[in-house]
């Protein structure tokens, strides 16, 4: 039933009780929004209370209102299959009716009506919205500043909606939208900038500034105005064209905007200072507006980088960005904000691909014809080139590098004071910070890409400021002085171009002359130096050459007994890069493995933070990778230290998965050794494979890795790993996310479990089998039946009865038709088809009862697939007919199965005889001339086939052996299949009678049975 006008007082009150904190009153009202959600004109009576403004109407209940609106256009604009959705006619008021309401004095009810009308917009125009942008301009034209504000916010939020269309026709719609809106939108910008330049002026001499902002409002109005201005601008400038690094067309409006943006920077920048501590509002904006400017210009370059090509756009915002950076005088009217803004822009410009030079030069144009498109980029790259020659000569650039290292590298007292508070946060901010947040960051991303540009003039400025900062502080120093704060900077540029300072500095001299003594000082206040070499040490590791190697470890390892966190963090994190490095020594880590461990554990039981956490438990897991067996002395603390670890971990379910990722590392170095850890592992494995546990949507997929790698590494599967295993139902039931390594964690239970193992889970296994084989498509069936192969192999007499289901699905697939255009389903048909010829060898009697049940036939057929009346024969049919699609293991599964065959009393068998020992003949001649002593290739006997799971740690060879063990003592692979044609012949003849025999054999082409007689008569 559809909702009125007269409903809105009752849908008034229910948005009253949504709100209420009694949960009497709040659910019942929750529920019967839920229920209205989908009601028609529920939308309508949701705008009729957001457009009142009365006193009596509570601002709360208004905003929750938008709120709900929103939700809907989200869920029922559009119409769907189920569900009705918003009427036409609804939509067609709501769309005007929004429109008479955009000037809403609450700035957060303003904020989401223009988030509604966005996704409208998004949706309907211009289709159904055509006059949306002609209806917004009109009221543009209004002085009410308030008014234009409102437009202005709900033209943002539109464009921002529209630019996410991605198809050409949209992308046009926003081209022209841009022409129309652009210069009205330019030229408002321009003019309150203005007004905004001389309202700051003039305030900014009056010494009661407070009381005139408090009368009026406008002025504050009018330059959140200005910010959406620039915001919509960008916009258009940005979505409104392609790029022209794709089209090398020049965009004029960023000619037009950028100098004007650059100007408005440097009228606005000093206004920062004026109104620091005396009015917070326009200190705000002059900071913001600062901020969001030069934005504009970082954005504006990263979309048009060529029409930034001009002389009043390129040299000159570089120009200015430097000085802010260099100029000393300059530094007091900037502030860390617009300092990183200045640098990232610097940064971008530096290592922008379209302005490296051809090779070939600039591109002469003599016969005036239009020039290629890479022409036009050319000519582009040159000229940028030469305005970057001309605004960064040589002296600039040592003077920016100097200045990043001397000034922006240097720690203040701020940060030693943070770094006392709190070392382990420090590190981090330090190492893991956005570089585009911080200052220091965003100071050393920027050097880097200097220094690539310039490497052979930069590269002997850093290295004397190197020198220059070891001369000034000696390594027994202990007071923190100017010159420890430079060797600190220095040598964190060094760590940064560590590739190209190795040509002017012999690390080995540089080691052991200062370095090494240095972090032998054990001084509190060496802290600074001896974190820095910490990072260092990993940085240079390729650096590092013959026995100055092993001294570089004990130091590392001397560092993480230090006595201040964010030092024994940074020891941890280069230890890592030490032993991951392709010429690390396995030797000497061994003689650190009994300090690293005991470090490694006092550092995570001090440490607080999540990543210091994730960081030591990489660590342990490097050290677990590369130790392998030699862990073995140290299973008992090293299992102690994972389930303290796990209990304390509780909750956290991203520690948990780097547990779990370190854990797999651990069983699998201990191999057979595993069961040490057993006592932690299995309850871990208990809770992390249940997917009733409450974690189990984050943990399940490692879980499941480490289940797998458990059993791979069990000498044996104890009764504890068996309790596991009906955990598996409900995993597959669940999803097949985690099927590969399912099926390997069956695989292991079959070979290793044995008969056991069947007993106890058979009802469980057959549960996962034919939830698979029903299920899953090709790929996942492809993967899958190896293991349906493998059970049959194992358990002859006992699996097929458990698995007659999925076995029945197994035969529709193999004499369902073929797709000629998908090889996968071929595959699958082929591989089907050799499990049934298996278990026809291997459970003759269970076969023919499983292929002479009624219902199955009459299913089949039900199903539309043309089969003979017998489905053995049918099956014959098939397994001669598809001998070419199977691989050579499953050709001889044919064979034999088609040999087995002529024991049978099938009066039938007589007529095929021909085809049935072309296929056998074809398979003893085929397995002579292609003789290999292990042929893998697609065989089914095993899914080890399946490949690596990717999951960071190498299988055991023992389970290699043992896996390989069992498939080759399969019955098949072993039987020899030219002794096993020459019986069943001969049992065919007695079966069949010598007559019919004979009458059959001489319809064997003349070729075809000498082929047969040399097959035979060479066994």
């Amino acid at each position: 039933m559809a909702l009125s006008a007269g409903d809105v007082p009752t849908m008034y009150a229910v948005l009253v009780n949504s709100l209420s904190a009694d949960e009497a009153a709040r659910r019942p009202a929750e529920a019967a929004l839920a229920q209205c959600e989908t009601r028609p004109g529920f939308c309508s009576c949701l705008l009729e209370i957001i457009s009142a403004r009365g006193l009596a109407c509570r601002q709360d209940v208004r905003l929750l209102a938008t709120v709900y609106f929103k939700n809907c256009i989200n869920r029922y604009w559009r119409h769907r299959r189920d569900s009705y959705g918003i009427s036409n006619e609804e939509k067609d008021h709501l769309r005007k009716n929004l429109l008479l309401n955009i000037r809403e004095e609450n700035s957060q009810i303003a904020l989401q009506l223009a988030v509604l009308i966005s996704k409208i917009a998004r949706l309907d125009y211009p289709k159904e919205w055509p006059d949306l942008l002609s209806v917004l301009a009109q009221q543009l034209q209004s002085a009410d500043v308030l008014a234009s504000h409102r437009v202005f916010m709900v033209l943002f939020r539109t464009l921002k909606e529209l630019s996410t269309k991605r198809l050409a026709v949209d992308q046009k719609n926003y081209a022209e939208i841009t022409g129309h809106l652009f210069e009205y939108t330019w030229n408002l910008w321009k003019s309150d900038v203005q007004t905004i330049l001389q309202n700051l002026s003039m305030l900014s001499q009056r010494s009661d500034m407070d009381s005139i902002l408090e009368q009026s409002n406008d002025l504050i109005l009018i330059c959140d105005r200005w910010l959406l201005c620039l915001k919509i601008i960008r916009q258009l400038i940005f979505s409104g064209y392609a790029s022209d690094s794709r089209t090398a067309q020049e965009v004029w409006q960023v000619r037009e905007v950028c100098p004007t943006v650059l100007t408005a920077i440097k009228s606005l920048l000093p206004y920062y200072d004026s109104f620091k501590d005396k009015q917070a509002k326009l200190w705000d904006f002059a900071k913001r507006a600062c901020i969001k400017l030069m934005k504009v210009l970082v954005t504006l370059h990263g979309r048009h980088p060529y029409s930034f090509v001009h002389q009043t756009v390129l040299p000159a915002t570089v120009d200015f960005c430097l000085n802010m950076i260099t100029n000393p005088e300059q530094a007091g009217t900037s502030f860390e904000e617009f300092l990183i803004q200045s640098m990232v822009l610097v940064k971008s410009v530096l290592e922008c691909k379209e302005y490296r030079p051809s090779p070939t030069g600039r591109v002469i144009n003599e016969n005036a014809q239009p020039l290629s498109l890479e022409q036009r980029k050319k000519n582009f790259a040159a000229v940028a080139s030469d305005m970057l020659k001309v605004v960064l000569p040589g002296d600039r650039v040592v003077l920016l590098c100097n200045i990043l290292v001397r000034r922006y590298f240097i720690y203040t007292a701020k940060d030693l004071e943070e770094w006392s508070e709190n070392p382990e946060s420090f590190h981090h901010e330090q190492n893991l910070v956005q570089w585009t947040e911080k200052k220091r960051p965003c100071a050393e991303a920027l050097f880097i890409v200097i220094f690539e540009k310039y490497r052979e003039l930069l590269a002997p400025v850093v290295v004397s400021v190197l020198r220059e900062a070891m001369a000034v502080s000696p390594p027994q120093e202990t007071d923190v002085t100017a010159g420890m704060l430079l060797k600190d900077a220095a040598y964190t540029a060094a760590g940064h171009v560590y590739y190209e300072l190795s040509n002017y500095l012999n690390f080995n001299e540089w080691f052991h002359g200062s370095l090494s003594i240095e972090v032998s000082n054990h001084h509190p206040n060496m802290r600074i130096i001896r974190r820095k070499i910490a990072l260092l040490l990993g940085q240079w590791i390729s650096e590092i050459k013959g026995d100055t190697r092993k001294l570089v470890y004990h130091a590392l390892v001397g560092l993480l007994q230090d006595n201040d966190i964010a030092v024994r963090l940074a020891a941890c994190s280069s230890l890592c890069y030490l032993f991951q490095e392709s010429s690390f020594s396995e030797l000497d880590l061994f003689e650190c493995l009994p300090t690293c461990w005991t470090m490694s554990f006092k550092l995570i039981e001090d440490v607080q933070e999540f990543d210091s956490k994730v960081q030591v438990l990489n660590f342990i897991s490097v050290l677990l990778e590369h130790a392998g067996d030699k862990i073995i002395p140290f299973a008992s603390q090293l299992s102690q230290f994972f389930q303290m670890i796990w209990n304390e971990s509780a909750g956290e379910s991203l520690l948990q998965i780097q547990l779990l990722t370190a854990l797999r590392t651990f069983v699998s170095s201990l191999g057979f050794q595993s069961p040490l850890s057993y006592h932690v592992l299995i309850p871990i494995l208990q809770n992390g494979v249940n997917i009733d546990s409450p974690d189990a949507l984050n943990l399940l997929e490692d879980s499941v890795l480490l289940w797998e790698a458990t059993l791979s590494n069990a000498p044996s599967i104890v009764p504890q790993l068996l309790d596991l295993f009906p955990y598996l139902v409900g995993i597959v039931n669940r999803s097949f996310d985690h099927l590969e390594v399912t099926i390997k964690i069956i695989e292991d239970y079959a070979i290793f479990g044995g008969s056991e193992f069947l007993k106890r889970h058979g009802a469980s296994l057959a549960n996962i089998i034919d939830t698979i084989v029903g299920n899953v498509n090709d790929k996942g069936l492809l993967t899958s039946l190896p293991i349906v192969d493998l059970l049959i192999q194992i358990f002859p007499l006992e699996a097929p009865p458990l698995i007659s289901s999925a076995l029945q699905k197994l035969i529709f697939i193999s004499l369902s038709q073929d797709d000629g255009q998908n090889p996968s389903r071929t595959a699958v048909r082929a591989s089907s088809g050799a499990i049934l010829a298996r278990l026809l060898v291997m459970n003759t009697n269970f076969s023919a009862q499983l292929l002479s049940e009624p219902p199955l036939l009459a299913s089949i057929q039900q199903a539309g697939i043309a089969v003979n009346n017998n489905l053995l024969i049918s099956l014959i049919d098939m397994w001669i007919d598809k001998v070419d699609d199977a691989n050579s293991t499953q050709q001889k599964e044919y064979a034999m199965a088609l040999s087995v065959v002529l024991t049978l009393q099938v009066p039938q068998i007589i007529d095929k005889l021909d085809d049935i020992l072309s296929v056998c003949t074809t398979v003893i001649i085929g397995s002579r001339e292609v003789k290999t002593n292990d042929d893998t290739s697609g065989d089914i006997t095993s899914s080890s086939w399946i490949g690596n799971d990717g999951s960071g740690y190498s299988n055991t060879s023992s389970k290699e052996l043992r896996k390989r063990q069992v498939k080759d003592s399969d019955p098949i692979k072993q039987a020899s299949l030219e002794n096993l044609l020459r019986e069943n012949l001969k049992a065919c003849a007695a079966l069949h009678g010598d007559a019919a025999f004979n009458a059959a054999v001489s319809r064997i082409h003349p070729s075809a049975f000498a082929q047969l007689q040399q097959a035979l008569n060479t066994a």
